[in-house]
């Protein structure tokens, strides 16, 4: 493929909408909660056990109530999760990540639907009904598109 400049031009504007997106408030904030929840070292670390909980829960999993340590993962589990839950900053950092996600969201759905209407752009976001097939092509979705 050859680069033309019709291409470049729209890798500058690319880059050009990325900065502007880097810049703006919803990234800031989003940056301000993610610093204020990894810059705390107990709550940093209480992430790093939620993270290896996880896994043993995942390991658990596999063998459902069979496997020996059951209960006792799932509940610690559930404890983890809630105290991490209850925690302001991470409940900060949780809705600056969905700032972000419905940001990316619109500027998706606004360039799809420049190109053509047909266009879906998965987003799992209810805001955008018809931009979402609402769990994958091959699954007969809200889009009727079923395989």
């Amino acid at each position: 493929m050859m680069m033309t400049d019709e291409w470049m031009s729209i890798i500058e504007q690319s880059e050009i909408l990325s900065d502007m997106l880097l810049s703006s408030e919803i990234i800031h904030e989003y940056r301000r909660a993610n610093h204020a929840v990894y810059s705390d070292k107990s709550l940093a670390e209480a992430i790093y056990d939620f993270t290896n909980m996880k896994e043993r829960y995942e390991e658990v999993q596999r063998f459902g109530r069979y496997h020996p340590d059951y209960k006792t993962v799932m509940k610690d589990i559930r404890i983890l999760k809630r105290e991490l839950d209850m925690n302001e900053h991470v409940a900060a950092l949780r809705l600056a990540e969905n700032d972000v996600q419905r940001l990316l969201n619109e500027v998706s759905a606004t360039i799809a639907k420049a190109v053509s209407d047909s266009i879906k752009v998965p987003t799992g976001d209810s805001f955008f009904v018809d931009s979402s097939c609402g769990g994958g092509c091959g699954t007969g979705g809200s889009c009727s598109c079923s395989a």
